[in-house]
Parts: structure tokens; C-alpha cells; sequence
């Protein structure tokens, strides 16, 4: 996969060297881009921002040097090659695994990094003819810029291209896999500050320990973030699933959990 990253912060996009994301670039899985976007003003005092039209507080990034950084972008990209842009905005759709999955499986991603009150509309709807745009939000809260929220992206989706990390199955047993979040997990040593380690986690019986985990990522997500849950496909819960969830407040109602009435879970 290709990335490339446009911001008036290069510096900020340094994290996208280390760890694994930069093993990555070094085994040639991903390659990773960040441009200045001063270096395509043509004004001595390198400016990117203007006051807004209609009047209103702050600074809106002017057109001119995100047309000309992003027909640059385009230009040193494979030949004939369509990438996405996607462009960090508290008014974008929201982030999730799902679409984290989606970009993975798209050869070539662009990052536009806006500051202020964001970037000109007119450079959207331009970049459109060349571009798959989207406008992304990673949470309902406002940044200073996109530049921490490109970290967040490029890493959510790095971590899905194949090879990147060291155990794939990794992948099947988190949060958000599945819809649900991952259950708890420990390590050694067996006793810590007077705490132990679940049983059934050293009792060597797989199945056993599979269901104890699948129950726990069950009542976590019941627990924490109900709203997952009302989103399940019940043909996808067996009978102990099902069960689990019972005594937590839900019941399936149709192709849908809901809560049982006059039950709250907990």
C-alpha cells in the first residue's frame, strides 16, 4: 500500500517511522509519503490560510497550494492510478474497524491534514474528479489538525495489511472483530499484588477456555458499550450466547437484540 500525507506539520507524521509501521515500510509492505504543504505556496510569506468568506471567527486554508500539492500527489503515484483522499473532519463519517478493513483493501490512501477551520470546499469538489473523497471523523471532538487523526488511520489499517503483524491471528481476537470488545487478559506471574489469575485460564481445557473468553467479551461489551450490541446479527449467537446475554438484559427481538424489560444490564 501507498500512503501519502499533506500537511503544513511534517514533523508531526514522524510516528509513521517506528514500530511496526516503519518495519512495514521496511519490508516494502507499506510506503509512506508526507509532503509540505508550503512547498507548493507562491507567496514569500508561504501562506496556506485566509479569513473566511461570510465573515465568522478563525482562518479557512486556501485553495491554491492544496490543488497544486495534491495534482503533485497524483502526479508521482502509479500511472492512471485512482487513490483515495481521505480527509480528517469532526463533520466526516465516523472511523471504525469495519472501515479500517475497507481502506486496507485499497492500493493507494491520501491524507489531507487540515488546520484552522479546515480546508477551502472548493478543493474537495475539485479533487473529486480525480479522487475517491472521503471526509472521516475519528470521534465526536474537534482537533487542532488532521495530523493526529491520520496517525490513528494509518495505523488502525496498517495493522490489517497482510504480514505486517507478527501473529495474524491477533487479528481475530480483539475488540471490534465480530462486533464485540475483546475480553481481559493476564500473564505472568499467577499472583500479583495479592490478585490472581481466572482458573479456568490455567486449566489446559481450550474449549473450556474459548467459551469463559467468549462469555467475558459478551458481558464487557454489555457492559461498556451496549450500543454494540444492539447492532448483532442474533443469527450469528449460539444458544450460550445467547444465555450470557440474557442474564446480562437482552433478549433477541426479530434479527436484533433489545433489552429485556424491566432489566438493565450491568
Amino acid at each position: 500500500m501507498r500512503i501519502d500525507v499533506v500537511t503544513v506539520f511534517p514533523d508531526y507524521l514522524a510516528p509513521l517511522q517506528l514500530s511496526l509501521l516503519g518495519k512495514a515500510q521496511e519490508a516494502g509492505r507499506l510506503e509512506a509519503h508526507v509532503h509540505d504543504l508550503r512547498a507548493f505556496t507562491t507567496d514569500r510569506h508561504r501562506s496556506v490560510d485566509d479569513t473566511p468568506y461570510g465573515g465568522g471567527a478563525g482562518m479557512v486554508m486556501t485553495p491554491g497550494p492544496w490543488g497544486a500539492a495534491l495534482d503533485a500527489v497524483l502526479a508521482q503515484g502509479p500511472e492512471g492510478a485512482r487513490p483515495r483522499l481521505v480527509v480528517p473532519s469532526p463533520a466526516g463519517r465516523v472511523f471504525t474497524q469495519d472501515v479500517a478493513a475497507e481502506y486496507a483493501a485499497d492500493p493507494w490512501l491520501v491524507f489531507a491534514c487540515g488546520r484552522y477551520e479546515g480546508i477551502d470546499a472548493r478543493v474537495l469538489e475539485d479533487a473529486r474528479s480525480r479522487y475517491d473523497v472521503d471526509e472521516l471523523s475519528i470521534g465526536d471532538y474537534v482537533l487542532f489538525g488532521g495530523e493526529v487523526a491520520v496517525l490513528v488511520v494509518v495505523e488502525a489499517v496498517g495493522r490489517l495489511l497482510p504480514g505486517v503483524l507478527g501473529n495474524a491471528e491477533s487479528l481475530a481476537e480483539e475488540s471490534h472483530t465480530g462486533g464485540l470488545l475483546e475480553a481481559p487478559t493476564w500473564t505472568k506471574p499467577a499472583q500479583w499484588r495479592g490478585l490472581g489469575v481466572p482458573d479456568v485460564l490455567v486449566s489446559g481445557d481450550h474449549a473450556r477456555i474459548a467459551r469463559w473468553r467468549r462469555d467475558e467479551s459478551l458481558r464487557r461489551t454489555a457492559s461498556t458499550r451496549p450500543d454494540l450490541l444492539a447492532r448483532l446479527d442474533v443469527d450469528g449467537l449460539d444458544r450460550a450466547d445467547l444465555a450470557v446475554l440474557a442474564a446480562q438484559g437482552w433478549e433477541p427481538a426479530g434479527p436484533r437484540l433489545v433489552r429485556s424489560a424491566g432489566r438493565v444490564s450491568n
